[in-house]
């Protein structure tokens, strides 16, 4: 496999953020994060426990479906 690509959402409850991805197959994977940096850990995480050894993509891609709000100080 090529290549996946995340669905990503704010969460509105807790203001971190929440990433899809569906597989037709065998269901697909979803997890959260509170910010960024934790997001991109999780979905990583994720994505090892999902495949197969050897089975991974090659590439994992985040797509924001609202834009992420910008807090400034």
């Amino acid at each position: 496999m090529k290549e996946i690509t995340f669905q990503v959402t704010p969460c509105h409850e807790t203001g971190g953020y929440v990433a899809r991805w569906d597989d037709a197959d065998k269901g697909g994977i979803t997890t959260q994060g509170d910010t960024l940096e934790e997001l991109n850990l999780m979905v990583s995480d994720a994505v090892k426990g999902y495949f197969e050894p050897g089975q991974h993509p090659r590439r994992v891609r985040l797509h924001f479906v609202e834009d992420p709000a910008l807090v400034l100080a």
